[in-house]
């Protein structure tokens, strides 16, 4: 149960990178790269369900862990993932050539997505 809880998006690295690497528009890269964003996480035993809202856009991904599911990518396509969890602080997924880590330490949480050599870092601070 340490995942549960809302978050605030504190900083970022390398977002612009990312997001053009995995075909985002230049238009909606500059849209995207200064909004604040929220997550909340609802964690109940091995089922997950987060919620990320930037500005008007809500994003909603439930799984269970070990079992595949279909996922929003951050291009917005629906995807077959699996997440596994890592120790009991570490959610691990494959989202098609995406690697995602999010990790909870304290009342921070880091996620961090990969694509090739691309590695985007965006850190949020717990605010409830």
């Amino acid at each position: 149960m340490a995942f549960n809880g809302r978050y605030e998006l504190q900083s970022q690295d390398k977002f612009a990178e990312f997001m053009k690497a995995i075909g985002l528009s230049d238009d909606l890269i500059e849209k995207g790269k200064d909004q604040k964003s929220t997550s909340e996480i609802v964690e109940t035993g091995d089922h997950f369900k987060i919620t990320v809202t930037t500005g008007s856009k809500v994003l909603v991904n439930e799984f269970t862990i070990g079992e595949e599911t279909d996922i929003e990518s951050p291009t917005g396509d629906k995807v077959k993932a699996i997440v596994n969890r890592d120790g009991n602080n570490k959610l691990v997924a494959k989202i098609q050539s995406i690697t995602s880590v999010t990790e909870i330490i304290g009342d921070q949480l880091t996620n961090t997505m990969t694509i090739g050599d691309i590695t985007y870092k965006r850190i949020s601070k717990r605010i409830s």
